[in-house]
């Protein structure tokens, strides 16, 4: 199976129905041999393509990953970014906000961790959580410090994207590129993994009771993201709906999807001088005799 990263595009103004968006498809793979081959394969090409990214110094790639609990959001950045210089790519992950970050606006404290020119930057969870589990709970916004209580919940929350979206054109025009994955898990599978998480000792690390707690908020999560990949997915800033109960699978489409991203920059090592040429030949010289 070929993979073709638009066909996980949301578009621009498309009205996201999470229904219709398969949590499973075909396999990318017919063997468990094929998939680590063209994995790595993908690897190395993000390996080459991360080290022409550093050279150039011309632009920053954000990838931003969200999910549901046990989608592999973890995995999957584990398994893609294997190849990767750590010089030149950070992953940050973004849990419940501190005391000291909620003095702040909602986007100040993922800003700070935005990638340098040159290097990928990855977000396990980013901004987008200020409108996804603080709109699932609404009593979080009251740890937030907010002015004035919201008096119109729908003017509230567009505003709230109307910033994200900005925050990403700005981004966009000073060369930072953002590639945002949702991981969409089904429900069944979501079990699955976690009763798996409760009988393998060695994963019992990973599970929690809130997360059998947020599996009550299900569908209230599902209209939260409906309403925010639809409202912020520009075409600028994509978000990519990735198939996430077959793991292998998703970590494929999200190689190529970040293969795409880094392929359409306009990339080139640095030229040198006629007189840096001939200085590096002169240390040449000196080097062999």
């Amino acid at each position: 199976m070929t993979i073709h990263s638009e066909h996980y595009l949301v578009h621009e103004a498309d009205e996201v129905d999470l229904r219709k968006r398969p949590t499973r498809e075909k396999p990318v793979c017919k063997s468990s041999k094929a998939y680590a081959k063209l994995l790595q394969a993908h690897v190395e090409e993000l390996s080459d393509l991360q080290q022409l990214l550093y050279a150039s110094n011309s632009h920053a790639l954000l990838v931003v990953f969200q999910a549901m609990d046990a989608a592999g959001k973890d995995g999957a950045i584990r398994h893609v970014m294997s190849g990767i210089n750590p010089q030149g790519c950070q992953v940050f992950s973004f849990k419940h906000p501190s005391a000291t970050e909620l003095q702040h606006d909602f986007l100040w404290r993922t800003t700070r961790d935005l990638p340098e020119r040159g290097r990928i930057g990855i977000f396990n969870r980013s901004y987008y959580e200020e409108v996804l589990i603080v709109r699932v709970h609404r009593s979080l916004l009251r740890g937030e410090g907010l002015a004035d209580e919201p008096a119109d919940d729908e003017i509230f929350w567009n505003e709230r994207f109307r910033s994200m979206v900005d925050l990403e054109r700005h981004l966009h025009a000073n060369g930072t590129r953002i590639v945002k994955i949702f991981l969409h898990l089904s429900k069944e599978e979501q079990r699955i993994r976690f009763l798996d998480r409760i009988d393998a000792p060695d994963k019992n690390w990973k599970f929690s009771n809130a997360d059998v707690a947020e599996r009550k908020f299900w569908d209230a999560y599902m209209a939260a993201y409906e309403q925010c990949l639809s409202a912020t997915s520009t075409q600028a800033s994509p978000w990519y709906i990735v198939p996430a109960d077959d793991k292998d699978s998703a970590r494929l489409i999200v190689s190529r999807i970040v293969l795409d991203a880094l392929r359409e920059l306009k990339m080139a090592y640095p030229v040198m001088s006629s007189e840096r040429k001939r200085e590096l030949r002169t240390i040449r010289k000196t080097l062999v005799t």
